[in-house]
């Protein structure tokens, strides 16, 4: 009976697929080094709002709530036979999985790893006409077509699996951008590109035996940062799961109860949304809101929707406390002001850049997520969230 239960735990052990994520710089920490931020800022300003406005254009695919500026957890996978290998986003964000091809000669899709299908046997094209998709996002757009070919994440394989091979790529993608593509992982609703999406396929032909996934984000110590498809590792977070029901199934959008500092509500009073995005490293919600919580840490304004502060007040601000489900998810001041080149501090909660919307959903990226590991459950459709260790 022993080796019976040792068995057992070993298979529920093989059905948890863990894809390593890296850090690395973002490409905001890119140009900034190199002194182009601010001109790259006036140029391509990021505008998440657009997507969650009910008066978008219809005939333009608009994609994410990625903010490509911040991104900075990267995984790799390979497309092909034999495999081209590519450093993607695995975004909550989306759910259309686009690299560059090697028909795009921009300056973006030339500074990234290219697919060529002439290179890979098991590429199929699309039954005619093909299917040319334009994706919009918060930093600029990208053009393509659609394709099939295996895809490999770690030990898991997706045979014709549908993908964007951009064609033209937005300047905003440019050398500075620490990723090739994007895989996304957000529900079915959000894919414009046509296909199922790559979880979909995954689920749908049994390579994975838990119709959900987790991430497990962090900045550095014992363990490096996961993906963790079809299974959950319980030895990543501390005490218990909580969950939440999604509820609008598009992005893992959730209810938001209220935003706390010392106990006294400063945002998100009469309760709001909150989309939780992996692609993101900041923290967008309403303008208002967001300048009462500026106003709180003494953040002053300066160019492009930035807020600086004083890099030795830092110790002494308090928590930022999201509550979501009925319990408290604080955000300390090591979490959301970050230190960047040549020493200046920065708060990493933003407003929507056009005040004029009267959104009441925020967007919780990478500052929310490194603290806390979240479990994405499709078949349940809810969110569990955890202090991760």
């Amino acid at each position: 009976m022993k080796w019976l239960v040792v068995l057992g735990l070993v298979a529920l052990s093989e059905c948890l697929v863990r894809v390593p994520l890296m850090k690395v710089k973002s490409m905001r920490e890119n140009l900034q080094e190199n002194g182009m931020l601010k001109e790259y800022l006036e140029k391509f300003p990021y505008s998440p709002v657009k997507f969650l406005s009910n008066d978008q254009n219809k005939k333009v695919n608009y994609e994410s709530l990625r903010n490509y500026l911040d991104v900075i957890y990267v995984g790799l996978i390979t497309i092909g036979t034999p495999p081209q290998t590519f450093k993607v986003v695995f975004d909550t964000g989306s759910a259309d999985f686009w690299v560059p091809s090697a028909f795009c000669n921009t300056l973006s899709c030339e500074a990234h790893g290219r697919f060529n299908p002439r290179s890979s046997s098991t590429f199929k094209s699309p039954p005619d006409p093909v299917l040319v998709v334009k994706l919009r996002y918060g930093s600029g757009d990208i053009l393509g077509i659609v394709g099939y070919d295996k895809l490999k994440i770690g030990d898991l394989e997706a045979f014709r699996q549908a993908f964007v091979l951009t064609t033209w790529e937005d300047h905003g993608f440019g050398s500075f951008a620490p990723f090739d593509g994007i895989l996304g992982l957000a529900y079915p609703k959000l894919a414009q590109a046509g296909g199922t999406p790559v979880f979909d396929k995954l689920w749908k032909k049994g390579r994975i035996s838990e119709n959900l996934f987790a991430f497990y984000l962090t900045s550095g110590g014992k363990r490096g940062s996961m993906l963790m498809l079809g299974g959950v590792d319980h030895s990543y977070y501390s005490g218990e799961l909580r969950w939440v029901p999604v509820t609008k199934q598009r992005y893992w959008q959730v209810a938001l109860k209220r935003i706390t500092v010392n106990g006294t509500v400063i945002a998100c009073h009469d309760g709001c949304q909150a989309i939780l995005n992996t692609g993101s490293s900041v923290v967008n919600g309403p303008y208002e809101d967001v300048l009462n919580i500026q106003n709180v840490i003494h953040a002053q304004h300066t160019f492009n929707n930035m807020y600086v502060i004083d890099c030795n007040t830092t110790t002494n601000l308090p928590d930022v406390v999201f509550v979501i489900g009925g319990v408290n998810y604080p955000v300390p001041a090591r979490s959301y002001i970050r230190k960047e080149a040549f020493g200046t501090c920065v708060s990493a909660f933003k407003s929507f850049s056009d005040n004029r919307f009267n959104s009441k959903t925020w967007i919780l990226g990478e500052i929310f997520l490194r603290l806390y590991f979240s479990v994405y459950d499709r078949a349940n459709n809810r969110v569990g969230l955890a202090p991760s260790i």
